[in-house]
């Protein structure tokens, strides 16, 4: 279960371990769920997070495409610089904000 902070229009979402394809599903419904509260901005921190895998990366594009809708915004931080690089392969910054940790 990731940690969930709400202040205002803004969802902080920390994820508890990698963003893969055996914890898609209730990663999935926890970001639905937030989604569904209108949030302005979703801010997904990655602190931690060593993998992310093709399941994950639909679960951000999804979630993106969400929260595009209903005028929302998707930002990933604190991003491992090999995850890092494989969104901006993927040229996913092109679409939601990916900031590299420091």
């Amino acid at each position: 279960m990731s940690e969930i902070n709400k202040e205002g229009d803004n969802v902080l979402v920390k994820p508890d371990k990698n963003i893969v394809a055996s914890i898609a599903d209730e990663f999935r419904n926890e970001l639905r769920k937030l989604v569904q509260e209108s949030p302005r901005e979703v801010v997904i921190d990655l602190a931690g997070v060593e993998m992310v895998d093709s399941v994950g990366i639909g679960i951000l594009i999804a979630t993106h495409n969400s929260l595009n809708n209903a005028k929302g915004e998707l930002k990933v931080i604190n991003v491992d610089k090999d995850i890092y690089s494989l969104f901006t392969t993927m040229r996913l910054d092109h679409h939601f904000t990916v900031e590299k940790a420091e």
